[in-house]
Order: C-alpha cells, then sequence, then structure tokens
C-alpha cells in the first residue's frame, strides 16, 4: 500500500469503494464510522450507509443509518437524511411517515432544504384534498428567500386556486411571484397570469349574462364567453353558451346571438 493510500482518510475511501461499485466494503468502513459517537465525520458516514444499504437492497437498514445522521442534529447531513428517509417514504406511498420526515426537515433548518420540504408537504396535502394546508406550505416556500423555488411554489399555488375557481386569488400570487422570480421563471407566470385573466373574463361574462343586461350586451356577452371557453379547454361549455342564447326566451335576445353566432358560418 502506497503512503497516499495510508493517508486517504476512511471517508473518502469508502465513497471511492461505493463509486466503484463494491457496496459492501464501503458500507463496512461507512458502518464503523458511523457507530463511533466521538467520530467527527459520523453524520456524512450514517448518509453514506444510508444511501449504500440502500442500494443493496436493505431499506429498513438503511433507514437506521439516516435515523442516525439525523439525530446528530448535523445541518447539513441531517437534513439530507431526513430527505432521503421521506423520500423512501414516499416511494412506498406511506404519506404520514413521509410527512414527518418531511418536518423533520424543517425540524433542522437548513435553508437549501427547507423549500424542498415545504414543496413537498404541499404535494402531500394536495393528494390528501387538504387544500387549506397545501396553500399554507406553497405559501411558506414562496416566504423562504429562494427565488427560484418560490417561483414554482406560486405557479402550483396558482394552477391550485384556477382549478378550485379562484382566478382572483390566482392573479394576485402570480403577481406578487413577478416581483421576485428569476427572468427564465418569468414567461411561464405571465402565461399563468393571462390564463388566470381569461378565467376573470369569462366570470365576468357570465355575471353580465345573469345581470339581466339589455339584449345586445348580454349577446355581446355570451358571445365573449362562447369564443373564450375554447381557449380554457372546455369547448362542450362553449357550446352550451351559444345554446343557451340561440334558444333564449327574449326573441329579442336570440337573434342577436344568431347574427353573432352566424358569423362563423
Amino acid at each position: 500500500m502506497t503512503s497516499s493510500e495510508l493517508e486517504t482518510p476512511p471517508l473518502d475511501t469508502a465513497r471511492r469503494l461505493a463509486e466503484g461499485g463494491d457496496l459492501d466494503a464501503a458500507a463496512a468502513i461507512f458502518g464503523e464510522l458511523a457507530a463511533d459517537p466521538d467520530e467527527p465525520d459520523r453524520a456524512q458516514a450514517a448518509v453514506g450507509l444510508a444511501v449504500v444499504l440502500e442500494q443493496r437492497g436493505d431499506v429498513e437498514a438503511a433507514r437506521a443509518a439516516a435515523r442516525t445522521a439525523l439525530a446528530t442534529g448535523h445541518p447539513e447531513y441531517a437534513a439530507q437524511a431526513a430527505c432521503h428517509l421521506a423520500q423512501g417514504f414516499e416511494r412506498e406511498g406511506r404519506a404520514q411517515q413521509a410527512r414527518g420526515a418531511w418536518q423533520a426537515v424543517l425540524g433542522v433548518g437548513t435553508a437549501a432544504y427547507v423549500p424542498l420540504a415545504h414543496l413537498a408537504l404541499a404535494r402531500l396535502a394536495v393528494a390528501a384534498d387538504e387544500l387549506d394546508e397545501a396553500e399554507k406550505e406553497l405559501r411558506a416556500a414562496m416566504d423562504v428567500g429562494d427565488d427560484r423555488l418560490g417561483a414554482h411554489a406560486a405557479q402550483q399555488l396558482a394552477d391550485l386556486m384556477l382549478e378550485h375557481g379562484e382566478p382572483g386569488a390566482a392573479a394576485e400570487v402570480l403577481l406578487d411571484a413577478l416581483e421576485f422570480a428569476p427572468a427564465d421563471e418569468v414567461p411561464r407566470l405571465r402565461v399563468q397570469l393571462g390564463i388566470a385573466h381569461l378565467e376573470l373574463a369569462c366570470a365576468e361574462f357570465a355575471e353580465s349574462v345573469e345581470g339581466g343586461a339589455d339584449a345586445q350586451t348580454s349577446a355581446l356577452a355570451i358571445e365573449l364567453l362562447a369564443r373564450t371557453l375554447p381557449l380554457r379547454g372546455r369547448p362542450e361549455d362553449a357550446d352550451q353558451v351559444w345554446s343557451y342564447g340561440l334558444e333564449h326566451e327574449d326573441e329579442t335576445l336570440a337573434a342577436e346571438v344568431r347574427l353573432r353566432y352566424d358569423r362563423d358560418a
């Protein structure tokens, strides 16, 4: 063995062995380091052990190693360990355990991992149909100071609001996000803002028709609503709007709608 090999830190040796595919040898070194409470690299070794054991298919032992790393409270490797646990639980569909692990990430408080945890907790909340909880987590992700992840959180929150008939609130979220989003995120946010405005326009057109406007104004609102709905992927709703106008009991209104409808004939 050369002097340089003798001087190689065990952690680096274990990593090199793992990268070379010798998982058993890597696990032995990582395990020895992780078992020593006085080892300064214990947290990092425990995370390495968790990864290697998972690659070997020993999921429960990998989780035990990750919990060892988490218990150290190390700002980097404890957070990594909690993420490792959370992602594994999510893959298995164990939502409650995943939620607890993501909460542990928040408990460690490492800035780089906090927005990821909020986004994951929001994802779990949406899957459980806990929309208020999802909104809370997405807003938290927007507020932690990572502009790129904050923009992604805003996009997800806006989509959620649009899906549940809140275009005005979605527009407000997107306008806020445009204040801090990185330049390459802005086009997507602007498209979403346009979609929110289309939804708002549909609501206003429908309200105008239902509000008993004069025949000419109602016919215009019906046409605009019927022509806007397909842009939102709702052609069947557009057909219903045309039918409503064309078959309206107010013959003057029906005639006005007919004129507008026939322009496409």
